[in-house]
């Protein structure tokens, strides 16, 4: 059995949370869990949150399941927010907020 999570338009660069996402994809979900405690990066809290909202959806509610693997882990570009900042000689430059939509697919090995 599959289940699936959703996260869309966090704050974060999607080319930072694919970094995070190598890290955790096939692997078991505590065994995720875990590892997500040690990486210095802001965007573990968000790939918890969703990995544990996968393994809700799969019916294990703590995340204390061995069998549910992460099948599929991946993350999309969301909307750039623009934003403006103080430049050279009273001009404006501008710069853009990056957001993602992350997806974890969770399976217990069966169909």
């Amino acid at each position: 059995m599959q289940a699936l999570a959703k996260e869309k338009f966090i704050r974060f660069a999607p080319r930072k949370v694919n970094q995070v996402l190598s890290l955790v994809r096939k692997k078991s979900v505590p065994e995720a869990l875990s590892l997500l405690r040690f990486v210095p990066k802001s965007c573990t809290t968000m790939v918890g949150k969703t990995i544990k909202s996968a393994a809700a959806n799969a019916g294990d509610l703590k995340g204390e399941n061995p069998n549910l693997k992460i099948s599929q882990a991946w993350v999309g570009v969301g909307p750039v927010l623009k934003r403006m900042r103080a430049h050279a000689m009273g001009r404006g430059s501008q710069y853009k907020r990056k957001t993602c939509h992350l997806t974890v697919v969770v399976s217990d090995g069966r169909n």
